[in-house]
């Protein structure tokens, strides 16, 4: 069996058409979900690239692994989806973006040459690198991506910020989708040359490359994140009228919660803030989620037709989602359920999951899962790791066999704001950045270190537009969210160095080793 592990970059849960938005259109999309699960209460364990990536890549927690935003590497001792599954005889290939950062410290410390077979596979976090292409900068040598362009007669030193992110003006001139207010124009690149369909040819030229041997592949997109330059006719697929209505109100700006009020004086916010960029922005947001969906329906055609498609293992999810607006907020890492909660289908090919084709799995799922869900699917004993891995193997609700233990009761994130304007706003200190969220069925509370908690009731408000953090009514609530935010905290698996096994093995054994302490 084959695993295809394919991850969008800020793709938010509602706009797919299968997740109920009434214009998107993504039909590939939808048709995995019928093929397979979808999970429409995913959440991811940080709304940031980096440390989200890093826990679906090891299946910890960022407070476990430390990766706590995109600037912060992957310590070399963290062990990778990667190098589990190298253990086993496998190698984990990637096409696209991954986020991880090199732990350049880590390395020289261990005296380990970067450049080494070993050092070059932790540097890349364990990935054997088909095409690596991060994006949201100019590609470099780790990616073909500019002779590519180069080669199809996009001339310059730069074709990604010339072509790619750029449009044209009325004069010719070049406009740079840095600046929002130009991406309702067609992209100077090709629809054919763009980023997504470059990506999707990497794949597909992976798979007929390795033939009839399984493999292991993680295609990661960088669309539809921003720069939100879109190539035609995808740039004017959609009206405003057919996006989503922004999530928002007057009174969230009324006595609001002091970093909220920080991170609202960013530039992309107070850009967000303006209708004529929602009105911008959010068609074309839709447009790159359309156009995405085309080169994966490709894909799964290309799949099927050298019969690869029934004997693939598919993940499908995102790192995070795009306030695009949504309660006066642009870009993501707050703690509210548009960035926080992801798209999420499997599709499990074998019999066994016969019986939850084309159904929508209500229980919480988190990013952490993927790891341990994909050690089972390929029957991988996971002893090794179970003392690291801290999510939970989604084949039992695949399987439709009931848990052994209960499932999950709620879903856990945090966040790291030192590298963030809104730090310099509120004259912190870089450890004072820290928030800790826990999300049930009924209530999201939020943790801020020395700042006031955050509450927000989902069954009265859905949109988490009132904030009880401060109202006394809601004392009792509070204290026992933050009662099971300590709990939860204790248990995290920071005994790494030494399996399960190996404690067991090691209770009560001094007397073995020669040690005597305590007779009389």
């Amino acid at each position: 069996m084959n695993v295809l592990f394919i991850m969008a970059d800020q793709l938010r849960w509602d706009h797919l058409g299968c997740a109920g938005h009434p214009y998107l259109k993504t039909p590939h999309i939808d048709a995995l979900a019928q093929r397979g699960v979808r999970f429409s209460n995913a959440f991811v364990t940080s709304g940031v690239c980096g440390p989200s990536r890093m826990s679906y890549y090891t299946g910890r927690y960022a407070v476990s692994h430390g990766a706590t935003w995109n600037r912060v590497p992957l310590s070399v001792g963290e062990v990778t989806l990667g190098e589990m599954l190298r253990g086993a005889g496998l190698t984990l290939a990637l096409t696209g973006k991954t986020h991880v950062m090199t732990d350049r410290t880590g390395l020289a410390r261990l005296q380990i040459d970067g450049h080494s077979e070993l050092g070059t596979l932790l540097a890349h976090g364990g990935f054997e690198e088909v095409d690596r292409y991060d994006g949201h900068h100019t590609p470099g040598d780790e990616t073909g991506y500019p002779a590519f362009l180069r080669a199809h007669g996009y001339d310059g030193d730069d074709p990604w910020t010339d072509h790619v992110i750029a449009a044209s003006g009325p004069d010719g001139e070049i406009l740079s989708g840095w600046h929002m207010r130009h991406v309702h124009r067609p992209a100077r690149v090709k629809e054919e040359h763009s980023e997504t369909a470059y990506m999707t040819d990497q794949a597909i030229g992976f798979m007929r490359h390795v033939g009839s041997q399984p493999w292991v592949l993680h295609l990661s997109y960088v669309k539809p994140h921003w720069p939100y330059m879109a190539p035609a006719p995808y740039h004017a697929m959609y009206t405003p009228e057919q996006c989503l209505p922004v999530v928002r109100r007057d009174e969230e700006r009324r006595a609001q919660h002091p970093v909220l009020a920080a991170y609202r004086q960013q530039e992309e916010c107070v850009s967000f803030q303006s209708d004529e960029c929602i009105r911008t922005v959010r068609p074309v947001y839709q447009g790159l989620v359309s156009q995405l969906d085309h080169h994966l329906g490709r894909l799964f055609d290309a799949m099927a037709a050298s019969g690869q498609l029934e004997r693939t293992f598919i993940v499908f999810c995102s790192d995070h989602g795009d306030f695009l607006g949504d309660h006066w907020l642009g870009e993501k890492e707050l703690f509210y359920d548009t960035v926080q909660r992801v798209p999420f289908v499997v599709v499990d090919p074998r019999r066994e999951a016969d019986a939850t084709r084309g159904t929508v799995e209500s229980r919480f799922v988190e990013c952490v899962d993927v790891v341990p869900t994909l050690l089972d699917a390929l029957g991988i004993e996971a002893a090794e790791h179970r003392h690291r891995i801290e999510g939970r193997s989604l084949q039992p609700l695949l399987h439709k066999v009931p848990p052994t233990t209960p499932w999950r009761e709620f879903v856990f994130s945090e966040l790291d704001y030192s590298f963030r304007q809104a730090r310099l706003i509120l004259r912190k200190d870089v450890h004072q950045c820290r928030a800790f969220s826990l999300r049930d069925a009924r209530w999201r509370y939020v943790y801020w270190v020395d700042e006031p908690e955050q509450l927000f009731d989902l069954q009265a408000d859905p949109q988490e537009f009132n904030d009880l953090g401060r109202d006394p009514a809601s004392a009792a609530v509070r204290a026992a969210m933050r009662d099971k935010l300590v709990a939860f905290l204790a248990r995290r698996r920071h005994r790494t160095t030494l399996t399960d096994a190996q404690v067991a093995a090691g209770t009560h054994s001094y007397k073995k080793a020669g040690v005597f302490f305590g007779q009389w």
